[in-house]
């Protein structure tokens, strides 16, 4: 096979070309009907149980995701609360409404929300905060002053300094916070200076990178490959020849993000990396066959002949190194997270497609090129015998490896040993702020508004009653139909009557009760016989039993929520909550007295039903459904996050896990968590796990692959000591560095187990082609630092140096894998071509004499190893 692939691409170079050329336009023709998805959320499966709490808990109760407008004036001594501030603040108040994709009714500002204060004993009066903006400081303050008195909008919407007010933009979608974000700021734009404008959120942010990530995947790329180009022209001193490697890349990159996108999958963060990791896989074969090429051509004149001799003889080592790299992102496809395992999948087919058309269309485009093509590198035939001053680089490196062995040997050791040590620093977090870098308007507005403000992220503590009330509700239904025996025909419609209320709250928004009554309700209606009087009677109980399950009317269920909110602050990353107890006792306060004495929570049911009876009267009602649904049976406390870091989440979450076990809900409850912040800590805890269980299965799985594939166990042993060097220290340097294991440095362990263990490959089976030639280790470790070392140095300062580009992107996760790549490319190969023969001079007992013959492997047809030099 291996042998017909050779020779069809030197006998038929069209056809390769052809196929080639319309393979990638036809695969590539799918690319325009690109469908991007930006949002971490679909890192969830949509079956994942806390997704779909999250959307049930949106749902019930109205909660939308948010932008935070914020506005800071520290210069004016009463900060935004002047005149000038505070008209500002007012017109952008207004015309945040208008935008398309916001939710006008549910906006959060000065100018929409209600000033809640006593119009006399036992009245009430809702009146707007901020009608029309005030026209000297006495009003301006007095504004602040009252929405300082109410809860909700203290450290919410108000800063304590008063310094910075918030207005809360919800949005109908989240892939829409940009383009609002981006008309938010035009408008801010036609203000006067003198106030600071900030927009943040975890919305915006997730958006936002979304955009920017595509727009810096348009630059980095090809700034990458044209960087890969120079350092190829810099090393081999032919354009032509060094185009075969580039044509290579950009065809695996096309043919499979046109496959991807042909095949319906949507470009999602992950996949739209795909071509940051193939670029550099997609050459290394190539380099390899054009380094040992630009060395022999010159010697031998025939390139024809060469060519295929050493695509025969790199064949086995090329394909090990593909199987390798592919079986590690293939692992990836057991992970938890959708847009990971299609990340994988595609990486893994573009470095099989890369092998396959580099085995097919290097000789093709070898042989095609001109006599003219070829002279640079027959000009230079000393120049390449001795390999440049990287050949004599390589070479003293070489001889000082064995020359000081043991000492190396032992430095590795103590290398591996810090790596670990630094790998328990290793701290494991991720924030879609911090995706972009210092400076970037985001991240400065994250930072101001939450110096000021009680928190940006939000997540929600949703409180449900169990489904024991509803079983309690059918028992008392049960009891009284069936108490009449001898009436089956109402056992019968009751039973109906219990499967059309069940299939009702599937359908409608409405609770088991509410359906049953209506149920009911018809068949009393419908019914002038003698069950009639049950029908009535039956409404009676269950209209009880559902004023007794509105557990949120109850002074000790709120009474429990204060406890509970109150330690929930003691957290240093909880700046507020606010849940319905805050609502009951300001308007209580206000009815009583409008004293702080009175900021209570009624003594009795009918009083906490008083309070929320009248602030259902207020200009947002609605307001009051955020926190507690209609049934007053399911709450939700809005906790204000100052951070959006993953562990800063799973802090609180713990925290309030243990106060839940130390002190059980009231009626049953149960509790769960909801908001973009928890989902965030949910798929990020199920990626990092994912990829640790992926890293260590394809590990031994490439172990195992070794083993067979150089059939010796120390062999395969041999091969996998670079891989867990570079592995080991790579994330040990990230522990020391106090970078945090994110998203993109979880995906970058599949790129390190591929690549590391690629030049290992490359390696030993040299070492074993030319040892089973000359039957003598000094003299194969001699060989091995001259075409084979070269060829490795020169893959791994191409692919290195060819992504350091990357640095200058806006967008961390960019620069991670830049510096990263660079270190993987940078620790493999020192590992590979100074620890590597150090550790083998030592082992040359158990490598045995002629070990390439048992390995069968491919010597060229002259008996000569193409790593010689006669």
């Amino acid at each position: 096979m291996r042998q017909r692939l050779i020779d069809f691409a030197l006998n038929r170079p069209r056809i390769v070309f052809t196929f080639v050329v319309v393979a990638t336009l036809g695969l590539a023709s799918f690319i325009p009907k690109i469908h991007i998805d930006t949002d971490p959320e679909n890192m969830l499966s949509p079956e994942e149980p806390a997704r779909i709490f999250h959307d049930h808990a949106k749902k019930e109760f109205a909660l939308h995701d948010m932008l935070v407008v914020g506005v800071v004036n520290s210069k004016d001594p009463d900060g935004v609360f002047n005149p000038k501030s505070l008209k500002k603040i007012h017109k952008l108040n207004e015309a945040v409404k208008t935008i398309d994709g916001v939710i006008a009714e549910d906006v959060v500002g000065l100018s929409t929300v209600d000033n809640i204060e006593q119009e006399g004993p036992g009245t009430i009066r809702f009146e707007w905060l901020m009608r029309e903006v005030p026209t000297d400081r006495a009003a301006a303050l007095a504004v602040r002053d009252a929405a300082l008195r109410l809860p909700s909008l203290r450290g919410t919407v108000v800063s304590e300094d008063g310094k910075s007010v918030a207005i809360y933009v919800p949005i109908e979608a989240k892939d829409q916070s940009h383009r609002i974000s981006t008309e938010i700021q035009k408008i801010v734009a036609g203000f006067d200076p003198g106030d600071d404008f900030h927009i943040t959120g975890l919305p915006v942010a997730e958006d936002t990178f979304g955009v920017e990530m595509f727009t810096q995947m348009g630059v980095s790329a090809p700034l990458a490959a044209l960087v890969i180009f120079l350092l190829l022209w810099f090393f081999f001193r032919s354009i032509p020849l060094i185009l075969s490697p580039m044509i290579i890349a950009f065809a695996t990159v096309l043919m499979t993000m046109g496959t991807l996108i042909g095949m319906g999958f949507t470009v999602h963060i992950m996949s739209s990396m795909i071509p940051i990791f193939l670029m550099p896989i997609a050459v290394v074969d190539s380099v390899h066959i054009l380094s040992e090429f630009v060395d022999l051509y010159p010697k031998r004149g025939d390139r024809r002949a060469t060519i295929a001799e050493i695509v025969r003889h790199l064949f086995a080592p090329m394909l090990y190194t593909s199987l390798t790299s592919a079986a590690g992102f293939f692992s990836l496809a057991f992970t938890p997270i959708p847009p990971v395992r299609v990340f994988g999948i595609f990486v893994a087919s573009g470095i099989l497609l890369a092998f396959i058309l580099t085995i097919v269309f290097v000789p093709a485009y070898v042989v095609s090129l001109s006599d003219k093509s070829l002279q640079a590198l027959l000009a230079s035939s000393e120049k390449r015998r001795e390999g440049g001053l990287l050949g004599k680089f390589i070479e003293s490196v070489g001889r000082q490896s064995l020359r000081y062995s043991k000492l190396v040997i032992l430095a590795a050791v103590a290398v591996v040993g810090i790596s670990a040590y630094g790998i328990t620093k290793v701290n494991i977090n991720d924030n879609p702020v911090r995706w972009f870098q210092d400076g970037h308007r985001l991240r400065v507005a994250d930072a101001v508004l939450n110096e000021h403000l009680s928190g940006t992220y939000p997540a929600f503590l949703i409180f449900e009653q169990s489904d024991e009330q509803n079983d309690a509700l059918l028992k008392k239904g049960d009891a009284l139909v069936k108490q009449d025996k001898a009436n089956t025909e109402a056992v019968k419609l009751w039973e109906n009557a219990k499967t059309a209320a069940k299939t009702k709250v599937s359908k409608h928004d409405i609770t088991f009760t509410a359906a049953l009554i209506e149920e009911v309700e018809t068949l009393a209606s419908d019914d002038a016989g003698a069950s009639s009087e049950l029908w009535y009677d039956l409404v009676d109980n269950l209209e009880t039993s559902q004023s007794e399950s509105k557990v949120f009317q109850d002074p000790q269920t709120l009474a429990y929520l204060e406890r509970l909110q109150k330690a929930a602050e003691k957290s240093p990353h909880v700046g507020k909550t606010i849940s319905l107890a805050d609502v009951v006792k300001t308007v209580y306060r206000e009815l009583k007295s409008g004293k702080d004495a009175d900021y209570r929570i009624p003594e009795t049911s009918n009083g906490v039903a008083q309070t929320l009876l009248q602030y259902e009267s207020s200009h947002r009602p609605q307001d009051l459904w955020h926190m507690v649904n209609p049934e007053l049976r399911h709450s939700a406390v809005w906790f204000q996050l100052k951070s959006g870091d993953n562990q800063d989440m799973a802090e609180v979450k713990e925290q309030m896990d243990d106060y839940l076990a130390a002190n059980p809900p009231p009626h049953g409850l149960k509790a769960q968590w909801a908001g973009l912040t928890y989902i965030n800590v949910v798929w990020q805890d199920k990626m990092v796990g994912g990829m640790l269980k992926s890293l260590m299965g394809s590990f031994v799985m490439v172990f195992l692959m070794m083993i067979v594939l150089f059939r010796s166990f120390i062999y395969g042993l041999l091969s996998m000591v670079p891989l867990t060097i570079t592995i080991l220290f790579t994330y040990g340097f990230i522990g020391f560095a106090g970078k945090d294991y994110d998203m993109p440095v979880a995906v970058l362990s599949s790129l390190t187990l591929g690549l590391s263990v690629d030049f290992a490959i490359h390696f030993l089976e040299r070492s074993r082609d030319i040892h089973g030639e000359f039957g003598d280790w000094k003299k194969t470790m001699a060989l091995m630092f001259k075409e084979p070392g070269r060829a490795i140095a020169r893959n791994a300062i191409v692919i290195a140096i060819g992504f350091l580009p990357l640095l200058a992107a806006p967008l961390v996760p960019y620069k991670t894998v830049g510096v990263l790549m660079a270190a993987i490319m940078a620790v493999s190969s020192v590992v590979t071509i100074v620890v590597l023969p150090a550790i083998m001079s030592h082992l040359t007992r158990w490598l045995g004499k002629n070990p390439s013959k048992a390995a069968n492997v491919n010597l060229s047809p002259s008996g000569v190893s193409l790593g010689t030099s006669k």
